[in-house]
């Protein structure tokens, strides 16, 4: 994985303390952060749990903490992809099995059943996209060159540049072994 490195100093963001982040807060406050002081934030699997205006507002607080030559890396579900699911009658069969057990198309769109179930709202998704949709919000919320790609496990990740890639980012990054 790319931030695992000497290269890079993790400081872990959560709403939910059990989690025993360094920071307890949303992703839509990022105030603990310094304008223009972060290189670079990762977010997985953590928009699809947020309503789309707060979608809107934590990408603003991405683009506000990031450097200007800072970059986001984004995964979450690809609702295209769960949708074919969906389509082929395969709502609640296993469509792989990650650390947190078995999951299904369910899972996918509505959140994880099981943590759900036990009083876990945190793992509600409120909100979902398509690769379409999701380089079109990062856009308009601010960033200035994006790549998004579908993944192997209805998955999409993103990368979402702060200024345009005058750089040389993006041949760095394919560089890392991570092809967007």
């Amino acid at each position: 994985m790319l931030f695992r490195s000497a290269k890079w100093q993790e400081i872990r963001v959560d709403i939910d303390p059990q989690v025993k982040p360094d920071v307890v807060t949303s992703t839509t406050d990022l105030s603990h952060f310094q304008a223009n002081s972060i290189d670079a934030v990762y977010s997985s699997h953590n928009l699809e749990h947020l309503y789309i205006h707060d979608v809107e507002t934590a990408l603003g607080e991405f683009v506000r903490v990031l450097k200007p030559q800072g970059f986001v890396l984004i995964t979450l579900p690809d609702l295209q992809a769960i949708a074919q699911k969906i389509v082929d009658g395969d709502l609640d069969n296993t469509a792989y099995t990650s650390n947190m057990g078995a999951i299904t198309a369910f899972d996918m769109l509505y959140g994880h059943k099981q943590s759900l179930l036990q009083g876990n709202t945190y793992m509600a998704h409120n909100s979902g996209y398509t690769a379409t949709s999701l380089g079109q919000l990062l856009l308009a919320c601010g960033f200035k060159d994006i790549r998004v790609k579908k993944g192997n496990n209805f998955d999409l990740w993103a990368v979402a540049l702060k200024e345009k890639d005058d750089f040389g980012f993006f041949d760095w990054f394919s560089q890392q072994n991570i092809n967007l």
